[in-house]
C-alpha cells in the first residue's frame, strides 16, 4: 500500500511537473520509472498538460522519448485538440511535425481544425489547413469549421477558410448559418465566388427559406438580389412564401410578394400553426398579413 502511494505521488508530481513547465523534473520521474504516459483521472497526460501551457521545449523532449503524440482523453482528445483549442501555435507546429494526425475528433466529432476555428486562432487554422486538416469532417450535431467560425464571427478565419475551400463542399451549412444570423457580410462573402443563392441543405431548403423562418429581411434581401429563387420548393413543395406566411411575419411575406412570389402556391402538406393542425390556404394567410405589410 506504502509503495503504490509513492508511486501514486510520483505519478502526480510528474503531471504537475509537466504542466508547470518542469523539464529537468519530468524527466527525472521518468528516469525513475514513472510511465511517460501516465494519466489523471480525466486522462490528461503530461503530453496534454503541457500542450495546453504552451511549453514547447517540454513537448518537443516528451516526444523524443516516444510519448504517444495521439494519445486521447476519455472525451477523445489528443494532444493537437487541446493545443489547437488553445492556440498554443508553436505546439501545433511540433506535434504535427512528429505526426500527430491533423483529422483527429473527438467523440463528439471535434476535429483540431474545428477547435481553432471556434477559439478564433488564426495561426493554427493556417498551419492546420496547410498541413492536409479536412474542413468537411463534421461534428455529430453537423458543424463544420466553416460553420463555426461564422456562428462565432470570426471574419478572418472564415476567409481562410474560404479560400482554401477549392472544392466548394463547405459553402452550404454556411451560408444557411449566415442565413439564420441575418449576417450579410459572411452571406456576402459566401456568395463572391459562387453564383448559386440556392443551394439546399439536407432537408431541402435554400439560404431564403432560413432567411424567410426567421425573419431576416437583410440577408433575403441580398439573396433575391444575387438572384434566389423566390419561389423554390422544398420538400412537399414548401416555398419561401410558405415559411414566412407560417410564421406571421408581414415584411417578409411583403418582400418576397414584391419580388414576384406566387400568392396562389399550395403546398401538400398539412402544417402546424400554433397549437392546432389546418390545411394551409395560403390565400387566407397571406391576405390576413399582407393587408397590415
Amino acid at each position: 500500500w506504502a509503495l503504490e502511494e509513492v508511486f501514486s505521488d510520483a505519478n502526480a508530481s510528474y503531471l504537475r511537473a509537466a504542466r508547470a513547465g518542469h523539464l529537468e523534473k519530468a524527466l527525472d520521474y521518468i528516469k525513475n520509472g514513472v510511465d511517460i504516459n501516465i494519466c489523471n483521472q480525466n486522462g490528461l497526460n503530461a503530453l496534454h498538460l503541457a500542450s495546453k501551457e504552451g511549453h514547447v521545449e517540454v513537448v518537443s523532449e516528451l516526444l523524443q522519448r516516444e510519448a504517444n503524440v495521439d494519445a486521447a482523453t476519455k472525451k477523445g482528445n489528443t494532444a493537437l485538440h487541446i493545443a489547437s483549442l488553445a492556440g498554443q501555435a508553436e505546439v501545433v507546429k511540433v506535434l504535427v511535425t512528429n505526426g500527430a494526425n491533423v483529422n483527429a475528433q473527438s467523440q463528439n466529432g471535434f476535429t483540431p481544425l474545428y477547435m481553432a476555428a471556434q477559439e478564433n486562432h488564426l495561426e493554427v487554422v493556417k498551419f492546420l489547413l496547410d498541413n492536409g486538416a479536412s474542413q468537411s469532417l463534421a461534428t455529430e450535431d453537423g458543424f463544420t469549421p466553416l460553420a463555426v467560425a461564422l456562428q462565432q464571427g470570426h471574419d478572418q478565419v472564415v476567409s481562410l477558410l474560404l479560400e482554401n475551400d477549392t472544392k466548394g463542399k463547405v459553402r452550404l451549412p454556411a451560408l444557411h448559418i449566415a442565413a439564420r444570423k441575418d449576417d450579410t457580410k459572411a452571406a456576402a462573402l459566401l456568395l463572391q465566388n459562387d453564383n448559386n443563392a440556392d443551394v439546399e441543405s439536407k432537408s431541402g431548403f435554400t439560404p431564403l427559406h432560413i432567411a424567410a423562418h426567421y425573419g431576416n429581411i437583410n440577408v433575403a434581401t441580398l439573396l433575391l438580389n444575387r438572384a434566389a429563387a423566390v419561389d423554390f420548393t422544398a420538400r412537399n413543395d414548401i416555398t419561401p412564401l410558405h415559411v414566412a406566411s407560417k410564421r406571421g411575419n408581414a415584411n417578409m411575406v411583403k418582400l418576397l410578394l414584391d419580388r414576384g412570389a406566387k400568392i396562389d402556391a399550395k403546398t401538400r402538406v398539412r402544417v402546424k400553426l400554433n397549437s392546432g393542425i389546418i390545411e394551409l390556404t395560403l390565400h387566407y394567410l397571406i391576405r390576413n398579413h399582407y393587408q397590415y405589410a
